[in-house]
């Protein structure tokens, strides 16, 4: 029988279903626990906001076995760990979103990315969680992906309830203790209890989801936002008769009805093919060319996943091979010799078919091509210390050439 509306908040229960996610994700347990309780309400199950409170209404943890409130810490505390209020809100900000129909829908997204592979192996699916099943959206993709996959319609009515608070999307909520009310984490706080969880992860990738390993890599390296990187390259892709484009009888062509018993095909946008050139010369460390190889993911994965479009061409004085992406693990980095990036370019303009844009990764210490490529350009540089002795430690008064104004540059790692 359930209690009163107005009864107290069972601790005990939902301190024991914490301990019970804690022994089901033992990498998240140091994140469960810094997690401050707060009773309230107002919400309508659990929520959370930036400062690592988690706001909990007694009825449902009354209502709800405690099997499903531990899978509900896990979901909750997940939003923190990703992030998902500065993602959340940097997304509104930059599409114009607002309003409560857009908060919803960026809570919706956000359940996406968390719930492809939380449960299972300890923990039950709540009941009324949502997935990118329920939605007919593929696994695997991450919040701002979903947001582009999806509209409010008939088919996310029965969510009109969820709201997981400001932690999903920056939003303040009346329930909110606010940067100034008790028990929250600063942000040096915040970022080690993320540090630490992310140690747990790679320490043991075994017993972790896919998922939480490319946040483990990512945390404290976030790849750059090749999306809008390369969303000019799209464009630029399509825009001339013929180029970027490709036929499809998918959709056939509104031209087919002034053709009877004909079928045209229609023409279809295709993402750019991108090739990867990464600086394999002796200056380049064994750290920068991992997060050279977190970035081609991250390519990757704006392209849809489409490794087909994405080719990788180590570079050192020489560009013998460019390999196709199959898997980042599997790209052979050889090099360790002087650096001459002009024979990369040349060996990727040179592919069949010609990439619609290069990648260049590299630390900045390589003569450029003399002329602009016929494509767009990005140049990712790894950081260098200042110091002479950082750039030729046999010339001290060297300096590399800057890369040319004609490439988009922009910082790796």
């Amino acid at each position: 029988m359930s209690r009163d509306a107005s009864a107290a908040l069972d601790l005990d229960k939902l301190f024991a279903a914490r301990l019970h996610a804690a022994r089901a994700r033992p990498y998240l347990a140091t994140a469960l626990f810094a997690l401050h309780t707060v009773e309230s309400r107002q919400v309508p199950t659990m929520a959370v906001d930036p400062y690592w409170r988690c706001y909990v209404s007694p009825a449902f943890v009354d209502r709800t076995p405690a099997e499903e409130l531990a899978a509900v810490w896990v979901h909750e505390v997940s939003h923190l760990l990703r992030d998902h209020h500065t993602r959340g809100d940097r997304f509104a900000r930059q599409h114009g979103l607002s309003g409560p129909a857009e908060r919803l829908r960026i809570n919706i997204a956000a359940d996406c990315e968390i719930n492809d592979d939380a449960f299972g192996d300890g923990l039950v699916h709540p009941e009324g969680a949502v997935d990118p099943a329920f939605l007919s959206l593929p696994d695997g993709q991450l919040m701002e992906e979903y947001l582009r996959l999806f509209r409010l319609g008939p088919r996310t009515q029965s969510l009109s309830w969820l709201d997981c608070g400001s932690g999903v999307d920056g939003r303040d909520r009346d329930w909110d203790l606010g940067a100034q009310g008790a028990h929250g984490l600063s942000e040096q706080e915040r970022d080690a209890v993320r540090f630490r969880v992310a140690e747990g992860i790679r320490g043991r990738p075994g017993n972790s989801p896919r998922g939480w390993r490319r946040w483990a890599e990512e945390a404290f390296h976030p790849p750059q936002p090749w999306r809008e990187l390369l969303g000019a390259a799209v464009r630029s892709a399509t825009s001339g008769a013929g180029a970027g484009e490709d036929y499809t009888y998918g959709r056939p062509s509104r031209r087919s009805a002034g053709v009877p018993r004909v079928v045209l095909p229609s023409l279809r946008r295709r993402p750019p093919r991108v090739c990867v050139i990464i600086d394999t010369s002796g200056s380049v460390a064994d750290a920068e060319l991992g997060s050279a190889l977190l970035e081609v993911a991250a390519i990757s994965r704006t392209l849809g996943g489409r490794r087909d479009l994405v080719s990788v061409l180590p570079c050192d004085a020489a560009a013998p091979f460019v390999h196709p992406l199959c898997a980042g693990e599997g790209i052979p980095l050889v090099g360790g010799g002087g650096t001459d990036l002009r024979t990369g370019f040349t060996r990727a303009l040179g592919t069949n078919p010609r990439p619609d844009v290069v990648v260049a990764l590299t630390d900045g210490q390589t003569p450029w091509p003399a002329a602009a490529p016929p494509c767009r350009t990005v140049v990712g540089l790894f950081p260098r210390r200042s110091e002479p002795s950082s750039w030729n430690e046999n010339d001290p008064d060297h300096r590399p050439e800057p890369p040319p104004a004609w490439a988009r540059v922009v910082e790796i790692g």
